[in-house]
C-alpha cells in the first residue's frame, strides 16, 4: 500500500496519529466502492439491447421524455443489477466504523443500497437512489414492489409505471445530468465536511462538481483528507494523504485501526 502525504513529514507517523485523534469523520463514496461489488459504472461496457445506447444519453430527462419505456426498462435492468450484487469487503468497513465510538456521517455518490444492506444507517445520497423513484410530473414517490426486477440479460424497453396521485409516469429516483442535486442532501454533506475533523475519500476520482466540493471544504475547515483509491490524486492541502488501492482491500485495515483506540 502506498501512502502519499504532506511534503517534509513522516507521512505514515503522521496519518497515524491523526487516525487516532479524529472524533468526527466523515466517508465520501464513490463508484469505486460499488464497482468492488459488481456493479457496472457508466464507464462499462454493455451488451444486449443497452450496447446501441451511450448511458449517458439515457440518464437525463430529455430522454426520459422522448422515450420514458427505454430508460424507465434501463433503470429497471441496474436496479436488478443492483439487487443482485451484496455489498463488499469496504461497505461493510465502513458500517463498523460507527462502531468506534466516533460520530461518522456518510455520504455518497452512489444510487444503490449497498450501504444501508451493508449496516449503515442516515445514508446521505447526493446523486438519489434506484429504490426510491417518484412522479414525473408531479414529484410524489412511488412504492416499488418488493421482490427484484426480472430483467432479461439483454434488457428491453418497459413502460413505467403510473403515478397514484396523479395519473403521470413515474421516473427513476436519481439525479440525471443536468439536474441539480438534492439541496438538502448537498446542505448536509457541507455542513458535515465543514465541521469533520477527518475525511475519508473512497472510490471517488473527486474531480466531478458540487461533489468535489466536499473534501475542499473540509480541507479549507482544517480538517485531515484521505483520499482512497487504485490512483488517488491530491488537492494540496496541509493535511492530506492518500492510499493507492482498492477500497475493499484498504478500508477494512484503516478501519481496525480507528477503533483500535476504543
Amino acid at each position: 500500500m502506498t501512502i502519499t502525504g504532506p511534503p517534509g513529514w513522516q507521512s505514515d507517523h503522521m496519518l497515524a496519529t491523526t487516525l487516532r485523534a479524529s472524533q468526527r469523520v466523515l466517508v465520501l463514496t464513490g463508484a469505486g466502492v460499488s464497482a468492488e461489488s459488481g456493479i457496472a459504472t457508466f464507464r462499462d461496457a454493455l451488451t444486449g439491447l443497452w450496447a446501441n445506447f451511450d448511458p449517458a444519453r439515457l440518464a437525463t430527462v430529455e430522454a426520459f421524455e422522448h422515450d420514458p419505456a427505454l430508460v424507465w426498462g434501463w433503470y429497471e435492468w441496474r436496479r436488478m443489477q443492483v439487487l443482485a450484487a451484496q455489498p463488499n469487503a469496504a461497505h461493510r468497513a465502513i458500517a463498523d466504523l460507527a462502531a468506534s465510538g466516533r460520530e461518522v456521517t456518510l455520504v455518497t455518490q452512489n444510487v444503490d443500497d449497498l450501504h444501508e444492506r451493508a449496516g449503515s444507517i442516515g445514508v446521505v445520497h447526493l446523486h438519489g437512489s434506484l429504490q426510491q423513484p417518484r412522479c414525473h410530473a408531479c414529484g410524489a414517490g412511488h412504492q416499488l414492489p418488493e421482490q427484484a426486477p426480472r430483467e432479461p440479460d439483454g434488457g428491453r424497453r418497459l413502460a413505467p409505471p403510473c403515478c397514484e396521485n396523479c395519473g403521470g409516469k413515474v421516473r427513476p429516483g436519481v439525479v440525471w445530468f443536468g439536474e441539480a442535486l438534492p439541496s438538502a442532501a448537498l446542505e448536509t454533506a457541507f455542513a458535515a465536511a465543514a465541521d469533520c475533523d477527518l475525511l475519508l475519500s473512497v472510490g471517488t476520482s473527486g474531480v466531478v462538481y458540487p461533489a468535489a466540493q466536499v473534501p475542499e471544504i473540509a480541507l479549507r475547515a482544517g480538517a485531515a483528507v484521505l483520499h482512497i483509491n487504485p490512483q488517488p490524486q491530491l488537492l494540496g492541502g496541509g493535511r492530506e494523504w492518500a492510499l493507492a488501492g482498492t477500497a475493499a482491500e484498504v478500508l477494512p485495515a484503516l478501519v481496525a485501526q480507528l477503533r483500535a483506540k476504543y
